[in-house]
């Protein structure tokens, strides 16, 4: 694997939500090594409890999750913040859930387990294109 120089300090804050606490702690890692500033939340609950006390620059959402599917998130963040860039990172490869997921508002969709490289040069492209745009 392969790190990309890491971001400054004003890279982003990210918000990691799935369902398994392994993969939430080790994206953390990865993504705090790469400069960014990274929460996590397992439910959609949880997740909409701090995107609602914090506006995060990229929401980064698995499918499915303890209490439902990540695209009635993803819905409910793009009315929270119809700007902030949202990308799946799910393990469902078929084509429909990820037209459904770009139906519900996701940016992009990437499916698990993916390169990290692309992880981070996906990250880092919708961060930059966020961070350079008004807020609405």
């Amino acid at each position: 694997m392969t790190l990309m120089s890491k971001p400054s300090e004003s890279a982003g804050r990210i918000l990691f939500v799935d369902d398994d606490g392994d993969t939430c702690e080790m994206m953390r890692l990865l993504l705090q090594h790469s400069g960014y500033r990274v929460t996590t939340a397992e439910t959609i609950v949880d997740a909409l409890g701090l995107a609602r006390a914090e506006r995060f620059d990229l929401y980064l959402l698995d499918n499915w999750l303890p209490d439902g599917l990540g695209l009635e998130l993803c819905r409910q963040l793009r009315a929270l913040y119809p700007a902030s860039p949202i990308v799946f990172y799910s393990g469902i490869a078929q084509e429909s859930e990820i037209q459904k997921a770009r139906a519900a508002g996701a940016d992009d969709y990437l499916i698990k387990p993916c390169d990290f490289e692309l992880l981070q040069n996906t990250i880092a492209e919708f961060l930059q294109k966020n961070l350079q745009s008004p807020i609405t």
